[in-house]
């Protein structure tokens, strides 16, 4: 059983935790292809492309995360037979603070603000952070995002940042993320506690994430199951 009573801040995957980026993706993705008469395999192998495609370039030079996802548009385009245009090009990347959070999302982190701090680790940049923010309506202790730390999860900057900046240590940390790749086999490396949200329990493949194996402390399908098992009331 896990002490929630031993936490004092919870830190946060945002995209694919906090907001529905597999829906946001698609929604952004899909009338391009459309558009150009491509055909991804469908909904799934779109996801399990652009999890492909975005971990590849991540793992290059560093480059923010509208210019991941630009190159991201245009690998879909190379792979798929088409080239996209400038516009769908940074229209793709500028739909981030358009991709919806959770239907669960506000209520738990408005519960869960009640008793804990609460930070978010994320693989984006700020601006379009500043976007999705407006969407989750509460305060957080810390922002952590991949343009300032010119570095992208899973390597461990994000963690080792959002400690100093909570001024915690980590036993007094849970973190709370979707990405078994991004975030679970990371943070539990690093001696976190660790809640995996499985948003994708009873489907197949590992969608918009690269596949991993990690071992959380806790699996919960979403984040109104959390804030019961914390005992706070969403």
């Amino acid at each position: 059983m896990m002490d929630f009573g031993s936490f004092e801040a919870l830190t946060f995957d945002c995209y694919g935790t906090l907001v529905d980026w597999e829906r946001g993706i698609l929604e952004a993705l899909s009338p391009v292809l459309a558009a150009h008469g491509a055909d991804a395999g469908g909904a799934e192998a779109a996801l399990e492309r652009f999890a492909r495609l975005e971990s590849g370039i991540q793992v290059g030079r560093f480059r923010s995360y509208r210019s991941v996802l630009e190159e991201v548009m245009r690998a879909f385009g190379a792979e798929l037979g088409f080239r996209p245009s400038p516009g769908e090009v940074g229209a793709f990347a500028a739909s981030v603070p358009s991709w919806p959070p959770f239907a669960d999302t506000v209520p738990a982190l408005r519960a869960l603000a009640r008793r804990y701090r609460l930070a978010v680790v994320s693989n984006v940049d700020d601006d379009l952070f500043a976007g999705t923010a407006r969407r989750l309506e509460v305060t957080f202790s810390a922002v952590v995002t991949a343009q300032q730390l010119r570095s992208y999860k899973p390597a461990r900057a994000h963690f080792d940042e959002v400690l100093r900046r909570l001024d915690l240590p980590r036993e007094r940390v849970l973190h709370v993320a979707q990405s078994l790749f991004h975030d679970i086999g990371p943070a539990t490396a690093l001696g976190f506690r660790c809640v995996w949200v499985n948003r994708r329990a009873g489907r197949s493949g590992s969608g918009a994430t690269s596949p991993a194996t990690a071992v959380p402390d806790l699996e919960v399908p979403d984040l109104a199951t959390l804030v019961a098992r914390t005992g706070l009331g969403a």
